[in-house]
C-alpha cells in the first residue's frame, strides 16, 4: 500500500489531517478522504487540508495569477470538496509557517481556496483571516433540530460558504441540543449550508465588544467544537439582528474555546475577520487505504 505523510492540527478543537502534496501528484478518492478521517479507523479528524502550490493544479491557477503561492484544498470529513474553512486556513498557514514553506512577518500571505483568495496576518490571539464581504439571505429557513423544542426560523449568511444561523433563547437550550442528528431545513438550501445556534451573553455587548455562544452542525461532518467561518456567520447574524448600533467587534465562544471576529472597512467595503489560535499537535505516516 502507498504512504503518505500527514501532520494533524486544530484551530479551537477543530481539527484536520493536514497533507503536503506541494507539487500536486496526490488524487485522494473521498473513500480515501474519509478513511483518514474516521475517528476509529483512521486518524481522525472535521476534514484534510492538502497543502499544494497553487499553479500545480487547475483549480489553484487563478489563485497564483493573482499572487497567492499556496491553495488550501479543503475536504471535508466525508470527502466533500467545501469552498472555505476559517478555522482551516488559520491552521493551514501555521503549518506554512513551521515546516519553513513560507513566511509570515509584517507582510500579509495570500492564501487561494475555493472562495477566493483570502489574506492572512499575524494577531495578538493567533492568526487573522480576512473572509471577506459577505451577503445576508432575506428568505426565511425554518429549522428543527433535536432537542430544541419547537422549529425556529434561521438567517442565511454567506461568507464565501453558506451558513443558517438560528437565535435560541437560553443556554439550557442551547446545551439540550441533540447535534449527533442533523437538524431539519425548510427549504433545503441547494448545496446545504452549516447549521448555528447561538445565544447572546447578557449584557450582549460589554466595552464595545460584543459577545454571543454558539453550537455548529457541519455540513458533511457533524457537529464539530468549532467552526471558523460559522463564528463570523453567527456574529454577523447578532449584529444584523441587533441593528445599526451594534458593535463590529466580537467575541464569539464555542466549545473548543473563544475566537474573536471584526468588521472593518476595507476601501468601499465591509469585511468580516476572524482571528484565533492555530495549534499543530503531531506529524507521522499513514498508509493509504
Amino acid at each position: 500500500m502507498p504512504s503518505i505523510t500527514f501532520t494533524k492540527g486544530h484551530c479551537t478543537g477543530n481539527d484536520f489531517v493536514i497533507v503536503p502534496d506541494v507539487d500536486g501528484a496526490l488524487d485522494l478518492t473521498d473513500d480515501q478522504v474519509a478513511v483518514l478521517c474516521d475517528r476509529r479507523f483512521g486518524i481522525g479528524g472535521d476534514g484534510i487540508l492538502r497543502v499544494v502550490r497553487a499553479e500545480a493544479i487547475p483549480e489553484g491557477r487563478d489563485a497564483a495569477a493573482a499572487g497567492a503561492e499556496w491553495f488550501m484544498d479543503y475536504r471535508n470529513a466525508d470527502g466533500s470538496k467545501a469552498e472555505m474553512c476559517g478555522n482551516g486556513v488559520r491552521v493551514f498557514v501555521h503549518y506554512l509557517v513551521q515546516a519553513g514553506l513560507s513566511e509570515l512577518s509584517d507582510t500579509p500571505m495570500l492564501l487561494g481556496t475555493r472562495a477566493g483568495v483570502k489574506t492572512v496576518t499575524r494577531a495578538p490571539n493567533g492568526y487573522e483571516v480576512d473572509l471577506g464581504p459577505w451577503t445576508v439571505d432575506a428568505a426565511e429557513v425554518v429549522v428543527r433540530a433535536k432537542g430544541g423544542g419547537a422549529p425556529r426560523p434561521g438567517l442565511g449568511i454567506d461568507v464565501g460558504n453558506p451558513h443558517i444561523v438560528v437565535a435560541l433563547p437560553d443556554e439550557a437550550e442551547l446545551g439540550g441540543l441533540d447535534l449527533t442528528v442533523q437538524p431539519h431545513m425548510q427549504p433545503e438550501p441547494p448545496h446545504g449550508a452549516n447549521i448555528e445556534f447561538v445565544v447572546p451573553s447578557d449584557p450582549l455587548v460589554t466595552d464595545g465588544v460584543g459577545s454571543i455562544r454558539m453550537r455548529v452542525f457541519e455540513r458533511g461532518v457533524g457537529e464539530t467544537l468549532s467552526c471558523g467561518t460559522g463564528v463570523a456567520a453567527a456574529a454577523l447574524a447578532v449584529r444584523h439582528w441587533a441593528g445599526p448600533a451594534a458593535p463590529d467587534h466580537w467575541r464569539v465562544g464555542v466549545p473548543g474555546g473563544t475566537l474573536e471576529v471584526r468588521m472593518p472597512y476595507v476601501g468601499d467595503e465591509q469585511h468580516v475577520l476572524l482571528s484565533g489560535p492555530a495549534t499543530l499537535v503531531y506529524s507521522g505516516e499513514v498508509a493509504l487505504a
